[in-house]
């Protein structure tokens, strides 16, 4: 179901579960409504990298592969589920920082390959939010972007229609230990007891990113701002009929007694303070890594 209004009891239902954040919804019933809020300033934003010309030797520049024109009618990503047939994502636990984000200025195709087949438009906002997807490689002239709303998914965008968005944070988030850190330029800054998801409704594993983020629906979220990732549940119908199409998210609640336990449906959640500060720092196309155990500090 969508998440667009919320009957009564589906609110009641939201305030007593262990809450997946939902970046754009309205619950007429109570009056509360989503207005996109501000983030931190973004480093300087440039254009797409210009290729650089051949070597005076005869090196034959690299051939950037064409990008087939995409049909009208293709779907356009936003909150729901994604469309299927994108590629996986090979680095999935990889923790090696990606410091590049992309924003579309424009709507553009997202491809299987470079080259290769357009599945789906993105806008430049998903819901009135700025979208930026972290870069995760670059190969003959194209970007492969971490997908929204899919998990270790990649797409695929030839040149143009993008700005490249400078990222200096990541978090990650140890399933284990239970345990999220937040690095700046490959150094931790601080680390956290986090609460994740109960048996069946585990949070995902594998790269994804800060989506965006929206005003508290309930009280439960203790008061302060929940980041939306671009990862879904892995299994949609294990969550509450309430949740179902909503993202995971990184969140605060209303006390901390379950913190370092697996509690939630799929969310992960922190200190009301700790979410202040990674609110206050962290900008939205920052990359999230969930891992299983302790990885490598990761290398800027």
């Amino acid at each position: 179901m969508r998440f667009d209004r919320m009957t009564g009891r589906q609110v009641r239902v939201l305030a007593a579960a262990v809450g997946v954040p939902l970046l754009l919804v309205a619950a007429g019933v109570t009056g509360w409504a989503l207005t996109p809020v501000a983030a931190p300033a973004p480093p300087p934003v440039a254009g797409p990298p210009t290729p650089e010309p051949a070597a005076t030797t005869g090196a034959t520049p690299e051939r950037v592969p064409v990008a087939a024109p995409a049909p009208a009618d293709l779907p356009v990503v936003d909150y729901d589920p994604a469309p299927t047939g994108f590629p996986a994502d090979p680095g999935a636990l990889d923790t090696t920082p990606l410091t590049e984000g992309l924003h579309p200025t424009r709507r553009i195709a997202a491809y299987t390959a470079p080259g290769g087949r357009p599945l789906a438009f993105l806008d430049p906002t998903i819901r009135g939010v700025e979208l930026t997807m972290p870069i995760a490689e670059r190969r003959a002239g194209w970007a492969a972007v971490l997908l929204p709303s899919a998990n270790r998914t990649l797409a695929w965008l030839p040149p143009g229609g993008y700005q490249i968005v400078a990222l200096r944070d990541q978090i990650v988030v140890e399933r284990r230990p239970h345990r999220l850190t937040w690095y700046r330029a490959g150094r931790a800054v601080r680390s956290w007891q986090v609460s994740l998801g109960q048996r069946g409704q585990e949070t995902p594993l594998g790269r994804t990113f800060v989506l965006g983020r929206t005003p508290p629906p309930e009280s439960v979220y203790g008061g302060v701002d929940i980041f939306a990732l671009g990862s879904v549940p892995d299994d949609p119908d294990s969550v509450p009929a309430s949740l179902r199409g909503a993202h995971i998210g990184v969140h605060s609640w209303y006390h901390d007694g379950e913190l370092g336990r697996k509690t939630t449906n799929g969310c992960i959640r922190l200190t009301k303070s700790g979410q202040r500060e990674l609110l206050a720092e962290v900008r939205p196309g920052t990359e999230v890594v969930v891992d299983e155990l302790p990885a490598p500090p990761p290398t800027a």
